[in-house]
Order: structure tokens, then sequence, then C-alpha cells
């Protein structure tokens, strides 16, 4: 069974280091390496352990990112809108191989606008968006038909 071994050398340019770095990383027992005559050599596989890469990664990771920016919205719907937003986002779609789903949002009451900002698997980042485009129709009735802007008028 052959390895794929490694050169510090080879493993500092991977890593973007120095190779007193990599040296230091094997001497500290962070890197798992082997002694062949005076020199170190790397498994890819403990370089991936290393690194965090699962071994042996099928296919790249896919991350989807979205802006969505809603407008017309009082302050108190824009609370509203980021809270079932940010719950459903921690609630998880259970797709383990999807990276994490990372969502934020900023109200700007001078353009009564909601500015959400996704960040995570193309299936999560399409249930945020799906229930975006469920919650803003007008016949959902979630939020109030008029636009306030929150100045004293909070209801």
């Amino acid at each position: 069974m052959s390895k794929v071994l490694l050169s510090v050398e080879q493993v500092a340019e991977r890593l973007d280091l120095h190779v007193r770095t990599v040296r230091g990383y094997i001497r500290d027992g962070r890197l798992s390496a082997v002694r062949i005559g005076k020199q170190y050599r790397i498994a890819a596989a403990d370089l991936d352990a290393f690194t965090g890469r699962p071994a042996g990664a099928a296919r790249p990771g896919i991350e989807v990112s979205a802006v969505v920016d809603v407008d017309g919205l009082s302050a108190v719907d824009a609370d509203r809108l980021s809270t079932l937003l940010v719950a459903g986002s921690q609630s998880g779609s259970g797709l383990s191989a999807e990276p994490p789903l990372r969502l934020q949002t900023v109200y700007d009451p001078v353009r009564a606008r909601l500015k959400v900002i996704v960040f995570g698997g193309p299936g999560a980042v399409a249930e945020i968006l799906s229930t975006v485009d469920a919650v803003t129709r007008a016949e959902s009735g979630m939020f109030h038909t008029s636009t306030s802007e929150g100045t004293g008028n909070d209801g």
C-alpha cells in the first residue's frame, strides 16, 4: 500500500508557512511526521488531519450567499421578520453535509428597509429565501399594510 509522503518544504508551501514553523509543529507533536534519514516526511492523511480537512473528501463544499432587501417595513415588522428568520436558521435542516447556516439582519429606519444576509448550503439558504417570500406576501397578513418608520407608532 503506497502512501503519499510530503516533504517539510511541500507542506510549508501548501500551508503558506515558513519551513521552520512546520518543523516546530512536528517537534511539538502537533503535526505527525516520520523521520527518514535526516529529513521529515508527512503523510497526506496526517496533513489533512492537522488542517481539519476530512480525509478523502469526495467533492468540494458548496456555500451559497444571498442578500435580500425587504422595503417598506416598520421597525416592529422588521424585528418580527428578523426574529422569525433567526429562529428558523437556528433550527437547522439536519443536513450535516452542508455548511452551517449563518444569517444576519440589519434594519435601516430611514429607508424602512430590512437587509437579510445569509450564508450556508444551497438547501438551507433556499429554505430561508422561501420563508422570506412566503411571509412578505400581502396575503400572509404578517405585516402592517401601511409603512410606519417606527417613530412613535409601534403598533
